[in-house]
């Protein structure tokens, strides 16, 4: 049978130089070429303004690490994090207020079509009851009618 190396530290990033790795390298490189262009572009004192800031950033995204993670990695979760909603509420209106506009043979096709998935449905009692909650009380349940 042949034989592979499995690969152990897949996690460590490879060094370049010293104890840089890639990732910091290229940070560091790339706020290096933006502080050059702000040096062309400002007075002395705003470059060195714009230079505090963008190199303090730039190392905090290259050298922190929050719980083991890279930094960028921090920042990515939390704004994830923040754009989602933390509670999610169960409307059950929506059902009803899109039957309200339905004229008189769609809501018969609609009750016909909740017969059927209700007898697809298996004598289960926990099936039963969440369909009971999905048609908001339409169906009655087996052992209600």
């Amino acid at each position: 049978m042949q034989q592979f190396t499995v690969p152990q530290f897949i996690d460590v990033e490879d060094k370049i130089i010293g104890p840089i790795t890639v990732r910091q390298f290229v940070i560091i490189l790339a706020v290096f070429l933006l502080n050059v262009a702000c040096y062309r572009i400002f007075t002395f004192t705003a470059f060195v303004l714009i230079a505090c800031v963008t190199g303090g950033i730039a190392a905090v995204f290259a050298f922190y690490r929050v719980n083991g993670m890279p930094f960028h990695f921090f920042v990515l979760n939390f704004t994830q994090t923040f754009r989602r909603p933390t509670l999610r509420v169960w409307n059950h209106l929506v059902g009803r207020i899109e039957t309200e506009f339905v004229d008189e043979t769609a809501g018969a096709e609609l009750a016909e079509r909740e017969k059927k998935a209700a007898r697809r449905i298996g004598s289960s009692r926990l099936t039963e009851l969440s369909l009971i909650v999905d048609t908001s009380g339409k169906y009655k349940g087996e052992g209600d009618k």
